[in-house]
């Protein structure tokens, strides 16, 4: 490459700093995990009003050595959308710290806190696997996180108690604010039926609330026998261990929520196979509810679209998933012997999917 010079210049340079950037972006997603574990998010919730640097510094656990380094790690903070700066004072150009929605939703006490899913994937069980990809590309196991530890993240899981929790804990906070957006924007989804198997419903977070909003309904949570030890089951709601490969318990309606974008294709058609197995004819009502991304239905929302590609490249490397886009999703059904499937897009970066037999 000659040296550039004039317009080239500008593009080269341009050029350096999108590298840099792509190199670093780590540093939003580590810089946010830093603050949840100093409970900076809480201090300043608790604070009630805007918080000055030297009020946070004060109420938070440091050592006074690195009381001058908070100020950088806010701003960084708050040019990736988790604080703003407002105004304590006409005069004040300081201001202080407030939350965000995006910081609120990370908050322990909230209902529909993310936290247990942030710390879930950052931490290095996770990670460890990015850093061997280019190698598993030239060998034959099954995912980076199988060459890492030795075993697939499920059998990792069942021996591992702490991977074990922080998984279900990650899996039970999205579902809580999942299951309350589909019942209050579309309950509908789930009415008319008797009964519904909730299959890798893990502790059970999504059947519970679906329990309590329709008591007639008898819901199945089926997961593997590690997962649903010692839980109890209640008037309308059991637990069942077993695997889905070889059999979901009969029911009206069978519940996959992001379950089916761990799997391969061919993985995931055993699991359809199965749930066609379960479920009566569609003239009886038999239905597949299926909670999952449709790769690129976000037409025109660049980050929409980068997040569920993220997602994608975590399927690759951490299981043996991929996110489908509605012609491979159409795919599966109909091999898997299903008859018409209806979309409908009420879940942000994922979709409700009612796939009929």
């Amino acid at each position: 490459m000659e040296f550039p010079n004039g317009e080239q210049s500008r593009e080269l340079l341009q050029a350096q700093a999108h590298i840099w950037n792509q190199i670093f972006n780590f540093i939003n997603s580590m810089s946010l995990k830093c603050a949840i574990q100093l409970g900076i998010l809480e201090v300043i919730h608790s604070h009630g009003r805007p918080m000055t640097l030297s009020e946070l510094v004060d109420a938070l656990p440091i050592h006074q050595t690195k009381a001058k380094f908070i100020y950088r790690l806010m701003r960084i903070l708050i040019h990736s959308g988790f604080f703003v700066r407002q105004k304590i004072l006409e005069n004040d150009e300081e201001g202080g710290y407030l939350l965000t929605l995006p910081s609120q939703l990370l908050l322990k006490d909230e209902p529909y806190s993310m936290t247990p899913y942030l710390v879930a994937m950052l931490d290095p069980i996770l990670i460890n696997p990015w850093h061997h990809v280019s190698e598993w590309f030239q060998n034959d196991d099954p995912t980076p996180f199988h060459m890492t530890q030795g075993k697939t993240f499920w059998e990792y899981a069942s021996h591992k108690p702490k991977l074990n929790h922080f998984f279900n804990d990650a899996m039970s906070s999205d579902s809580r604010l999942v299951t309350s957006v589909v019942i209050k924007d579309y309950k509908g989804v789930f009415e008319g039926f008797n009964s519904l198997v909730d299959v890798g419903g893990g502790v059970g977070t999504v059947a519970k609330a679906i329990a309590d909003e329709f008591p007639h309904l008898k819901c199945i949570v089926l997961d593997l026998p590690h997962v649903v030890a010692d839980l109890e089951g209640t008037e309308n709601l059991s637990y069942v261990g077993g695997d889905m490969f070889e059999a979901i318990p009969p029911a009206d309606v069978v519940l996959l929520k992001w379950i089916l974008h761990d799997w391969s294709d061919e993985e995931s058609l055993r699991i359809l196979k199965k749930c066609r197995e379960a479920i009566p004819s569609k003239d009886k009502g038999g239905k597949v509810i299926i909670i999952d991304m449709i790769v690129q239905n976000q037409k025109g929302d660049d980050e929409s679209i980068e997040t569920q590609l993220f997602f994608d490249m975590l399927m690759m490397i951490v299981l043996t998933g991929r996110e489908r886009n509605e012609k491979e999703w159409a795919k599966l059904f109909f091999d898997a012997g299903f008859s018409d499937y209806k979309i409908t897009p009420i879940l942000g970066l994922r979709s409700v999917i009612e796939v009929y037999p």
